[in-house]
């Protein structure tokens, strides 16, 4: 079988990657889908002997675009816009060889562990964004909850508030992974930065609509008393009083496990992604190392949060935090790819 890419459709405009207005017209585009089908004989994705799952982590406006609130621009300063424009493409030129397309949405409220609104400092002051807590800071009263927080979200129980949040400073830091980081205010649910990039949506409804495959969508990430970087898992799964925090996300697990190939991008590689696959990782090595080589990561299609420092250098980049987990992962049987080379000519795979 030909291991050609499909044309690009002559609706997508790689431009519309960089603009945070653009919104997808959807019956436009089914219409457009149905027409793609019949140009290029596109079959059901029901009737795929190779299942391909393409997972889109967290491309959402916050991430993608300068405009919003925590956009990962990497060290290019474009990376998150390079990064949506490739992945449309990739969507478009193997519309025929992806069968199931899951994007996750990154969804939080106003007050959650990792934002500075759910902190005050030994003054009672309010706390900052791009800065450490540290279980230390906590438990010496320099930092502190928010104790107005507690009766609508412990009962009313400030100490146990307090003994929680420093269990989970010290839970993060055990496991080795991360420290508890202050993010900005992003993907607040409602606000324009939760939705999908309008060149991603664009692109995954065209191909729910050419496969006639469901258009899945992982939410994660509301819990106020964890992060929940990874789509699998929130960090920290257990309560200082032995009581469960969160949950593994054990049936979408399996729907990755049960898939042919699984093809994983987006924001950010230095966290979100990583974390992703480091859990994904972890679920394979308890059931079969070999799993590993049917998951392909689109090292192209992905990057790192940077900080900038407003003088030309970053005040965080954690870029080569990115690199080093991508060559993890290489070394423990993943395919590292591109977007440009043709799904059906990556290795292992039989399209």
């Amino acid at each position: 079988m030909a291991k050609q890419a499909l044309p690009l459709p002559q609706f997508f405009d790689p431009r519309r990657a960089a603009s945070w207005d653009y919104r997808p017209d959807a019956a436009m585009l089914a219409t457009s889908a149905i027409a793609l089908r019949k140009q290029h004989a596109i079959k059901p994705s029901a009737a795929d002997e190779t299942r391909v799952h393409l997972l889109l982590i967290d491309v959402q406006k916050d991430f993608c675009l300068p405009e919003g609130t925590l956009y990962v621009a990497g060290r290019s300063g474009t990376g998150a816009i390079d990064d949506s424009r490739r992945i449309a493409e990739m969507i478009y030129r193997n519309l025929d060889k992806i069968t199931d397309i899951t994007t996750t949405l990154d969804t939080h409220l106003a007050y959650q562990i990792f934002f500075a609104s759910f902190w005050l400092d030994k003054a009672d002051q309010p706390l900052t964004p791009f800065r450490i807590i540290t279980a230390d800071e906590v438990a010496a009263g320099e930092v502190r909850p928010n104790p107005a927080m507690a009766k609508w979200l412990c009962g009313g129980n400030y100490p146990w508030l307090c003994k929680q949040v420093e269990f989970y400073c010290r839970e993060l830091e055990r496991a080795g992974k991360y420290q508890l980081y202050l993010w900005p205010p992003h993907c607040l649910l409602g606000s324009d930065g939760h939705a999908l990039a309008g060149v991603i949506h664009e692109a995954r409804m065209v191909h729910a609509y050419a496969r006639t495959s469901q258009s899945n969508v992982e939410v994660k990430g509301g819990n106020p008393l964890t992060e929940n970087y990874s789509v699998l898992r929130p960090e920290v799964t257990q309560r200082f009083d032995g009581l469960p925090l969160g949950q593994r996300n054990t049936q979408f697990l399996q729907t990755l496990l049960t898939a042919d190939a699984v093809v994983i991008a987006g924001q950010a590689a230095s966290h979100c992604v990583k974390s992703t696959i480091d859990d994904l990782l972890a679920e394979i090595v308890t059931h079969d190392a070999n799993l590993a080589k049917k998951i392909y990561l689109v090292t192209d299609c992905m990057s790192a949060v940077t900080v900038p420092d407003g003088n030309g250098g970053f005040a965080a980049d954690f870029t080569s935090d990115a690199d080093k987990a991508l060559q993890r992962f290489s070394a423990a049987g993943m395919n590292l790819v591109t977007s440009t080379t043709p799904i059906a000519s990556w290795p292992g795979l039989r399209l």
